[in-house]
């Protein structure tokens, strides 16, 4: 595999919510995005998500219920006849790793912020969000 530049690769395009994918690691895929505004609310039933804030700013919008928002604990928001999802805020600087839980309903909000994604390959942007007009198969840019 050939060196990818993450600061070229990323200035190398100016579409939003785009993601480029620039390493595979065993079945995990390595991608980074331009991101800007809200994306949709979705879960990723079969991977966990890792973000790393490379700049701008960068809000995970992360659902819970309103037990475990008290801290009480429980499951996860969204369904089910339980109470209403609240939505825990969980505010990135540069430089800082997050990782969204499988199955966690979860969306990015974003001011001109670059972002550097680890999930499973295979996983769609979008995840199980009904909405789909934002779902992107990310440009392999190793093969560029």
């Amino acid at each position: 595999m050939a060196v990818v530049s993450i600061p070229s690769t990323l200035a190398s395009f100016t579409d939003t919510w785009s993601p480029r994918l620039v390493a595979a690691v065993n079945d995990q895929h390595v991608k980074v995005a331009k991101v800007d505004g809200a994306f949709v609310f979705h879960a990723h039933p079969d991977s966990d998500e890792l973000f790393y804030l490379l700049s701008g700013e960068l809000t995970l919008e992360i659902e819970t219920t309103a037990r475990e928002a008290a801290g009480g604990g429980g499951g996860g928001g969204g369904g089910g006849g339980g109470p209403p999802p609240a939505v825990e805020a969980v505010v990135m600087n540069v430089g800082d790793v997050y990782v969204v839980p499988r199955g966690v309903r979860h969306r990015p909000v974003a001011r001109n912020a670059h972002i550097l994604m680890v999930e499973r390959d295979g996983t769609v942007n979008t995840g199980d969000a009904e909405d789909q007009t934002r779902r992107k198969d990310p440009l392999d840019v190793r093969k560029a």
